[in-house]
């Protein structure tokens, strides 16, 4: 037998009672405020139950933070300019050498160099620190740490901007030409690339030395910039003929050696500073591509920014020239363009120095450290 169905009135009068005693249960058992209420209907049904308190996410730059933000020129210009690295940074084939490095076994660094136009270029609170030797090898930059001739020990903790172009001395660049244009017969046609296996051995051997460098340098000035350059072209992209003993075959395969070690630095690079940002850390590690910059001035053009084959006549002999295959003058004011560009773009992230630091880095300091 069906229980008798309520009528409709009957349904609501019953629910509006229900709401009435409940309410006044509520009212009776809490405090009447808007969390208060919250918790109550919490505890009643299991919903709507608050979180954790909030608090505001502390900003980059806020005084309660250790770093502060800065904008790239900001970031690159309020401390000392170290340049480091080889011939391709110290001049070498640029002329206008400073004085006592234009000797027999010295750094070669010259006043057109890039370092010289960055320094030029942007109003540093610090100095230039411009120690790019000719002949430097990476390899060669870490053993010689804690000598008097260290291009690493040179960079100093109030550093806001390092250049440093590395690599193509433990490449074997010179000997490596040496080999391809030196060859006998004149024809040999595996001259240059029967290297490329050993090229190969070398390049692996050379990313260990250049984390090691990259990490020597942030150690040393963990708030700079470190912009890491690569490797201008020699030739031009399609040669069209003979330069000297290098077939145009030659010449491409030399272009690609180049860019393909370009990439392995590009690649170290970014990955170096995907570690700093991933981390929070201050600083960066940026790259500099300046494959192209001599594009249409290629070594065997008209009007060439990169010497071609200088010759020395010594008393043993014909000899290449040590700055053969360097940048001139013109060159280096290509690639100097192209750093100056990045100093001012920046990475694409927001970059950060140690805000004690920064406030530190005086006239007085900084004076001292680039001594």
């Amino acid at each position: 037998m069906r229980k008798p169905a309520l009528g409709r009135r009957g349904v609501i009068v019953g629910i509006v009672a229900a709401i009435l005693v409940i309410g006044s249960v509520v009212v009776v058992a809490v405090p009447s405020t808007r969390l208060a209420a919250q918790l109550a209907w919490c505890d009643l049904t299991g919903t709507g139950c608050p979180g954790p308190p909030y608090s505001p996410p502390e900003e980059p730059g806020d005084d309660v933070d250790w770093r502060i933000s800065l904008s790239p020129l900001e970031a690159a210009t309020w401390g000392n300019y170290y340049a480091l690295g080889d011939s391709y940074s110290s001049g070498d084939g640029a002329d206008d050498y400073l004085s006592g490095t234009a000797v027999s076994g010295g750094c070669w660094r010259s006043a057109n160099a890039y370092p010289r136009i960055i320094a030029d270029s942007f109003d540093f609170a610090g100095e230039l620190g411009f120690v790019a030797c000719s002949g430097q090898r990476g390899y060669a930059m870490l053993d010689s740490l804690g000598g008097a001739d260290s291009q690493l020990d040179r960079v100093s903790r109030h550093a806001s901007l390092v250049t440093i172009g590395i690599g193509g001395n433990d490449l074997g660049f010179t000997s490596v030409l040496k080999a391809c244009m030196l060859r006998v017969p004149l024809l040999e046609s595996d001259a240059c690339i029967g290297q490329e296996e050993d090229i190969d051995q070398r390049m692996r051997t050379f990313e260990s030395t250049f984390e090691d460098v990259i990490g020597e340098v942030r150690e040393r000035a963990p708030d700079a910039r470190v912009v890491v350059l690569g490797y201008p072209r020699l030739f031009a992209a399609k040669p069209d003929g003979m330069y000297y003993t290098l077939t145009a075959t030659d010449q491409r395969w030399l272009n690609t050696t180049i860019q393909r070690f370009n990439r392995q630095i590009r690649e170290a690079a970014e990955a170096a500073d995907a570690e700093i940002a991933d981390a929070g850390q201050v600083g960066s590690v940026e790259f500099v591509d300046v494959y192209d910059v001599v594009s249409g001035h290629e070594v065997g053009t008209e009007e060439p920014w990169v010497n071609g084959v200088l010759l020395r006549d010594l008393t043993e002999g014909v000899t290449i020239d040590r700055s053969t295959f360097h940048p001139t003058a013109e060159g280096q004011r290509a690639v100097s363009e192209r750093v100056l560009a990045q100093i001012e773009a920046g990475p694409e992230r927001r970059l950060y120095a140690t805000r004690e630091t920064v406030r530190n880095a005086s006239p007085e300091v900084l004076a001292a450290e680039a001594d």
